[in-house]
Protein backbone atom coordinates (compact mmCIF):
# COMPACT_ATOMS: atom_id res chain seq x y z
CA UNK A 1 0.00 0.00 0.00
CA UNK A 2 1.36 3.71 -1.15
CA UNK A 3 1.50 5.97 0.84
CA UNK A 4 -1.19 8.34 -0.68
CA UNK A 5 -3.25 4.80 -0.26
CA UNK A 6 -2.70 4.41 3.19
CA UNK A 7 -3.93 8.20 3.97
CA UNK A 8 -6.77 7.90 2.44
CA UNK A 9 -7.51 4.59 4.45
CA UNK A 10 -7.11 7.05 7.45
CA UNK A 11 -9.43 9.59 6.43
CA UNK A 12 -12.00 6.90 6.11
CA UNK A 13 -11.44 5.83 9.28
CA UNK A 14 -11.65 8.41 10.59
CA UNK A 15 -14.96 9.34 8.89
CA UNK A 16 -16.10 5.74 9.36
CA UNK A 17 -15.25 6.38 13.72
CA UNK A 18 -17.47 9.60 13.51
CA UNK A 19 -20.33 7.96 12.41
CA UNK A 20 -19.82 5.28 14.69
CA UNK A 21 -19.39 7.67 17.84
CA UNK A 22 -22.34 9.83 16.56
CA UNK A 23 -19.36 12.41 16.55
CA UNK A 24 -20.49 15.29 14.28
CA UNK A 25 -17.30 17.14 14.65
CA UNK A 26 -15.32 14.67 13.53
CA UNK A 27 -17.29 13.87 10.53
CA UNK A 28 -16.84 17.49 9.44
CA UNK A 29 -13.33 17.30 10.02
CA UNK A 30 -13.14 15.12 7.00
CA UNK A 31 -14.06 17.75 4.78
CA UNK A 32 -12.90 20.65 2.48
CA UNK A 33 -14.91 23.21 1.95
CA UNK A 34 -16.66 24.31 -0.09
CA UNK A 35 -17.91 20.51 -0.46
CA UNK A 36 -20.64 19.49 -3.41
CA UNK A 37 -22.60 16.10 -1.98
CA UNK A 38 -24.54 13.97 -4.97
CA UNK A 39 -27.32 11.59 -3.36
CA UNK A 40 -30.60 10.62 -5.20
CA UNK A 41 -29.87 12.58 -8.41
CA UNK A 42 -29.38 15.79 -6.50
CA UNK A 43 -26.00 17.88 -5.77
CA UNK A 44 -25.79 20.71 -2.72
CA UNK A 45 -23.05 22.56 -1.92
CA UNK A 46 -21.71 23.26 1.41
CA UNK A 47 -19.63 26.52 1.60
CA UNK A 48 -18.51 26.00 5.47
CA UNK A 49 -18.91 23.49 7.99
CA UNK A 50 -22.18 25.39 9.61
CA UNK A 51 -23.71 24.78 7.01
CA UNK A 52 -22.45 20.59 5.98
CA UNK A 53 -23.59 20.54 10.18
CA UNK A 54 -27.74 20.13 9.30
CA UNK A 55 -27.06 17.48 6.97
CA UNK A 56 -24.67 16.06 9.10
CA UNK A 57 -27.26 15.82 12.36
CA UNK A 58 -29.79 14.70 9.92
CA UNK A 59 -28.12 11.77 9.18
CA UNK A 60 -27.29 10.85 12.45
CA UNK A 61 -30.67 11.34 12.76
CA UNK A 62 -31.38 8.85 10.23
CA UNK A 63 -28.58 6.08 12.08
CA UNK A 64 -30.00 6.88 15.47
CA UNK A 65 -33.31 5.74 14.12
CA UNK A 66 -32.50 2.72 12.20
CA UNK A 67 -30.32 1.67 15.30
CA UNK A 68 -26.76 1.77 12.87
CA UNK A 69 -23.91 1.59 14.95
CA UNK A 70 -21.44 0.44 12.72
CA UNK A 71 -20.02 1.65 9.40
CA UNK A 72 -17.52 -0.68 6.87
CA UNK A 73 -16.23 0.11 4.30
CA UNK A 74 -13.92 -1.08 1.56
CA UNK A 75 -11.67 0.79 -0.71
CA UNK A 76 -12.43 -0.63 -4.20
CA UNK A 77 -9.94 2.05 -5.99
CA UNK A 78 -8.17 4.36 -4.67
CA UNK A 79 -5.55 6.79 -6.94
CA UNK A 80 -4.20 9.99 -5.83
CA UNK A 81 -0.60 12.03 -6.36
CA UNK A 82 0.28 15.14 -4.51
CA UNK A 83 -2.87 17.67 -4.13
CA UNK A 84 -5.94 15.23 -5.32
CA UNK A 85 -7.35 11.86 -5.15
CA UNK A 86 -10.34 9.80 -6.45
CA UNK A 87 -11.75 6.90 -4.00
CA UNK A 88 -14.38 4.43 -4.62
CA UNK A 89 -16.12 2.93 -1.19
CA UNK A 90 -18.33 0.27 -0.82
CA UNK A 91 -20.36 1.11 2.47
CA UNK A 92 -22.08 -0.91 4.98
CA UNK A 93 -23.84 0.14 7.77
CA UNK A 94 -24.67 -2.20 10.39
CA UNK A 95 -27.50 -2.47 13.38
CA UNK A 96 -25.49 -4.26 16.90
CA UNK A 97 -26.68 -7.68 15.41
CA UNK A 98 -24.59 -7.27 12.43
CA UNK A 99 -27.83 -7.02 10.06
CA UNK A 100 -27.20 -4.32 7.41
CA UNK A 101 -29.13 -1.28 7.82
CA UNK A 102 -27.58 0.29 4.40
CA UNK A 103 -25.39 -0.72 1.89
CA UNK A 104 -24.12 1.73 -1.32
CA UNK A 105 -21.37 2.78 -3.31
CA UNK A 106 -19.66 6.11 -2.51
CA UNK A 107 -17.20 8.02 -5.11
CA UNK A 108 -14.92 10.62 -4.13
CA UNK A 109 -12.91 13.42 -5.09
CA UNK A 110 -10.20 14.36 -2.47
CA UNK A 111 -7.94 17.29 -1.55
CA UNK A 112 -5.08 17.61 0.79
CA UNK A 113 -6.13 20.25 4.06
CA UNK A 114 -4.52 23.64 4.08
CA UNK A 115 -1.27 21.76 5.91
CA UNK A 116 -1.16 19.79 2.72
CA UNK A 117 -0.42 16.48 4.76
CA UNK A 118 -3.71 14.76 4.99
CA UNK A 119 -6.68 14.09 2.48
CA UNK A 120 -10.14 15.82 2.75
CA UNK A 121 -13.15 15.08 1.31
CA UNK A 122 -14.19 17.89 -1.55
CA UNK A 123 -16.84 15.75 -3.42
CA UNK A 124 -19.25 12.86 -2.57
CA UNK A 125 -21.06 11.01 -4.93
CA UNK A 126 -23.62 8.01 -3.70
CA UNK A 127 -24.63 5.81 -6.03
Amino acid sequence: MSDAEAAIESLFEAYAAGFDDFDAEAILACFQFPVTIWQSGRGNVFNDEEELAENVDALLAVFEREEIVQSRFDIVEAAGDDGAAFAVLDWRQERDDGEAALEFRCRYALVRDETGTAWRIALAVTE
